[in-house]
């Protein structure tokens, strides 16, 4: 069965969740509830990470979301 992971899989705590994306605790776990950001999965008994390339795919997906609204043009 091939390995349905990338090679190199890393898990973020929280608080790197909360560098990269700039959003506060409150905001990550009421996004997750609403199904727009990803979830963590278990590394512990009571601990849990994300995985980073999640991470970084729900940032790109805000940037071409940001950029590609209507009515919003580059600086000249």
């Amino acid at each position: 069965m091939r390995n349905k992971f990338p090679e190199a899989l890393a898990i973020i705590r929280r608080k790197q969740v909360e560098a990269r994306t700039g959003l506060a605790r409150s905001t990550i776990y009421s996004k997750m509830a609403e199904g727009t950001f990803p979830k963590p999965v278990n590394i512990g008994p009571r601990a849990v990470g994300w995985v980073e390339s999640e991470i970084t795919d729900w940032l790109n997906t805000q940037v071409e979301q940001s950029r590609s609204k209507t009515g919003r043009k580059a600086a000249a």
